[in-house]
């Protein structure tokens, strides 16, 4: 029965990673030469995009000069050549294809896929003469690279992306004979294939530049950090930490997830690089499989969400919003912690509904006291490390000048050797086998200890990014050149720390690794830059058609003009694009087609919201289709390790994610939780508010406080958090935050009204096409004598017509002009602020309630428990 067991996990381990080559790195592993080659372009590819991130083509080499530099259209053109090559080598055509050999018609797309989308490259100066003019041989090439980048989609990400892709082509051709609500005048196949493949418009546009510049160096160096025993240490870490405590093993899933997440780039992966370790040992604490499985899904999707890579998506945003890598981050960081916050939280509920208990520690559990003074001492600690190294290198820079760059690199080996030393003191760290039981949880120091070097590369990615600000594409090169070199030196360097005489042995093996890594980075990239390229057929067929307009009428028309029910049917549109597509391809698509609707229904119902949270809103939705049954990817990966059943396993990670589901209509409303103009004090304060808040919209959730929950606490919880969250409702219905204006005694009221002042101009008009159009313009009032002056100030002067008011005149680039105001376009209302009450004493009759609540629970709690043990004790 025992071999028979071992038989059947055998092969259900067989099948799993079956799966994740199916989705992340290819299923085909041929043999000779055929896998030879396949391993060197997956090499070739990694190399090509190391050497484009670095300094080095710049540089002024002796006799040869500069070579090796490429243009960005370039760039993209041998970035999507080698996905595809890769595309149709490593992954099989069809279920029944060869996985050890590849096929003589798989070898001849690969190579015609290869030049089709290299085409740009190698005929680029003749190209550039005949701009929008393409001859036969550009559009053969053209249509044959679109049919071959369709068919590497569906072998690498499935048929989703692939319709989609699909749909938006037919759509473009059949413009004119679409239904009137979403006809267009068409386009011609020429005009189709030039915008597609022959410009930057279409396939080769931002998103493909974003997968070659930044996301391939930020994937590779996860592949690098994961090849050194990055990901196994984070695992042990969170155990060691967290394992004894309620539900520990779950606890220690979600922090470890969170931790690969960081630097992964796929849910599915993350599900099974931390699963096939946690899920088992969530089961042997008491959670069902569905329930293991869920936390898992929940918190491996929650990586997708978390600077500083966000799933790639964060280097998107920068494009597309058109603000700095580093307020990416800032903005969504605490939307993410919050709700990895909440998901400890619901594995902690989970745990005290079932009265789980933690894992056996091998050393005494200390007083919270004393864990408390620890804490704060190792904040303290790292606090001061972190000053010294921020005043240190802003010392040696103008002290060494040019030099400075090798006294801190040799500084920063220094303190890797140190490290290295620290970590050879103590054993290594092995993989365990999951379904083996764990006795006792590893100790804290010993783990922690063993791979604290592994933190170098993440410090220097971050410090680039944060302090120096270098471009993220520049910051993962020299964080990744750390990781190659780690990789290599740490097996020897630990042999002869420890006086072991394994030297050579040890560094083929170190080298040996770095060559795996650098090829695994590569396969895990060829999904990412497939799905990049064809979703750069959406992003094309919205620019070329003006399908982007027709969406947002659409979901107008549906909305009713209702900007709650617009938002709820934007996030409804978005998890069913985001179906079965990756996380980059996903808020490509969602991004390109609805952040723009959001946009200007928002603007249209008096609700001016910023574009960063506009496409965070989306990006969220998208990331939730990895979870939502019945095509949630993810939950099928996680259902595959625990033995649950996937439908059930995704409703109940859904449960576990309504939290996230919740945060993106929340910063629509409240942008402080994006950190959007408030100061450090302001920040502390919503953090603390709003993570409280979120804690009990999560108990309510759940149906589960202190205990259980009757229906009417559940509904007082969930008031209470949305009050806590959005204090500014309440108070705006006891005190209006506006007060109304009459547009015929607009001018004269400016008079007594201070410069600087936002005002709200609510506007009749028409649009660019002569439609009609509502919409709230928002001008911040200039300096002037007075208020014709100061409106003058914005550009802007007005005429009565009668009883109605009347835009007469709107300066050239004036502020005016950018809110959307122009001639003749009537002014219906005016609103300006008026004092209010600090929308912060919400918080009073909220806290009250909470407390009253905990008070309720409590006294209940304490009876159960007394009746319990009254029963107990008769038997």
């Amino acid at each position: 029965m025992t071999e028979l067991q071992n038989r059947q996990a055998e092969a259900d381990d067989r099948e799993l990673q079956e799966m994740v080559a199916a989705n992340d790195t290819g299923a085909r592993i041929p043999e000779g030469w055929q896998g030879k080659i396949l391993l060197a372009a997956a090499l070739c590819w990694s190399l090509f995009q190391l050497w484009i991130a670095s300094p080095l083509p710049f540089y002024d080499w002796p006799l040869i000069g500069s070579f090796g530099i490429f243009n960005d259209t370039e760039v993209r053109a041998i970035h999507l050549g080698f996905a595809a090559f890769l595309a149709f080598t490593a992954y099989p055509a069809l279920a029944r294809s060869p996985r050890h050999h590849i096929p003589v018609t798989d070898i001849a797309l690969s190579l015609l896929g290869a030049f089709s989308a290299s085409y740009i490259f190698l005929f680029y100066d003749q190209l550039v003469t005949r701009p929008g003019l393409p001859n036969t041989q550009d559009l053969v090439f053209s249509i044959t690279g679109l049919i071959l980048l369709l068919e590497a989609t569906r072998r690498t990400l499935g048929p989703p992306l692939m319709i989609v892709a699909i749909v938006f082509l037919t759509y473009s051709l059949a413009g004119p004979w679409m239904p009137e609500l979403i006809a267009h005048k068409g386009v011609t196949l020429k005009e189709l294939v030039n915008h597609q493949w022959l410009t930057t418009e279409g396939v080769f546009g931002i998103a493909l530049g974003v997968s070659s510049n930044f996301v391939f160096l930020f994937v590779l160096f996860g592949a690098l950090l994961d090849k050194a025993g990055a990901g196994n240490y984070f695992i042990k870490v969170a155990f060691s930490l967290l394992g004894h405590m309620r539900g520990g093993p779950a606890k220690a899933a979600v922090v470890s997830s969170g931790l690969t997440g960081l630097i992964s780039g796929s849910s599915i992966a993350n599900v099974v690089t931390t699963g096939t370790f946690t899920i088992p040992m969530m089961k042997r604490v008491g959670f069902t499989s569905e329930k293991a499985g869920a936390v898992e899904v929940a918190s491996s999707v929650n990586g997708q969400i978390m600077p500083p890579v966000m799933g790639a998506a964060a280097f998107l945003m920068v494009e597309y919003v058109g603000i700095s890598y580093v307020e990416v981050i800032t903005h969504a960081f605490l939307p993410a912690l919050i709700s990895y916050l909440a998901l400890i939280y619901i594995v902690h509920l989970e745990a005290l509904k079932q009265n789980m208990q933690g894992l056996p520690r091998r050393m005494e559990v200390k007083t919270w006291q004393l864990r408390l003074i620890g804490m704060l001492t190792g904040f303290l600690v790292t606090a001061g490390i972190a000053a010294v190294v921020y005043y240190g290198i802003g010392w040696v820079k103008p002290t060494f000048g040019d030099y400075a760059g090798l006294v801190i690199a040799a500084l920063l080996f220094v303190v890797y050797l140190f490290l290295i030393r620290f970590a050879s003191r103590v054993p290594d760290l092995e993989l365990d086998d999951p379904d083996s039981p764990m006795v006792q949880l590893p100790e804290v120091g010993p783990t922690v200890k063993s791979g604290l070097h592994y933190l170098l590369p993440v410090v220097v990615l971050v410090w680039c990014l944060m302090i120096e600000r270098l471009s993220p594409g520049l910051s993962a090169f020299w964080a990744t050149v750390l990781m190659m070199f780690i990789l290599v030196t740490q097996r020897p360097l630990m042999a002869w720390f420890r006086g072991k005489d394994e030297l050579p042995r040890r560094l083929r093996k170190g080298f040996n690794e770095l060559i795996d890594g650098l090829i695994v980075g590569a396969r895990n990239m060829i999904g990412i830059g497939i799905a990049t390229a064809t979703a750069g057929i959406i992003v094309g067929a919205v620019s070329q058609t003006g399908v982007g307009s027709v969406l947002a009428d659409l979901v107008e028309v549906l909305s009713m003009g209702n900007l709650l029910l617009m938002l709820m049917l934007t996030a409804v549109l978005s998890l069913i694009l985001g179906m079965g597509l990756p996380t980059t391809a996903n808020y490509i698509v969602v991004s390109s087609l609805l952040a723009p609707v959001v946009i200007s229904l928002g603007q249209e119902s008096g609700l001016i919201v910023p574009l960063i949270a506009v496409h965070l809103f989306v990006f969220y939705f998208g990331i939730m289709a990895d979870v939502t049954p019945p095509v949630g990817l993810a939950s099928f990966a996680a259902a595959a390790v625990s033995g649950g059943d996937p439908i059930r396993t995704g409703f109940q990670a859904f449960s576990y994610s309504l939290r996230t589901a919740a945060l993106p209509f929340l910063f629509i409303f409240n942008t402080d939780l994006l950190l959007i103009d408030v100061s450090w004090a302001q920040g502390i304060q919503v953090f603390i508010v709003a993570t409280i808040a979120m804690l009990i919209f999560t108990a309510a959730t759940q149906g589960y406080f202190f205990t259980r929950n009757r229906w009417y606490e559940t509904l007082a919880l969930l008031l209470i958090a949305f009050s806590l969250f959005r204090p500014g409702f309440w108070m705006d219905r006891i005190v209006a935050p506006y007060q109304q204006i009459e547009p015929s005694a607009l001018v004269q009221t400016l008079d007594t009204v201070e410069p600087g002042t936002e005002l709200r101009f609510w506007v009749d008009g028409e649009d660019a096409v002569g439609n009609a159009r509502s919409f709230v313009a928002t001008l911040v009032l200039g300096e002037g004598d007075n208020g014709r002056d100061r409106l003058a100030s914005v550009g802007l002067e007005l005429i009565a017509s009668g009883d109605r008011t009347l835009v007469d005149f709107v300066g050239f680039d004036s502020a005016a002009e950018k809110a959307g105001m122009a001639f003749d376009q009537v002014i219906t209302g005016v609103e300006a602020p008026q004092a209010q009450p600090p929308k912060q004493l919400i918080y009073i009759p909220a806290v009250a309630l909470l407390l009253l609540l905990i008070s309720l629970q409590r006294r209940r709690r304490s009876r159960d428990e007394q009746a319990l043990q009254g029963a107990s004790a008769s038997v």
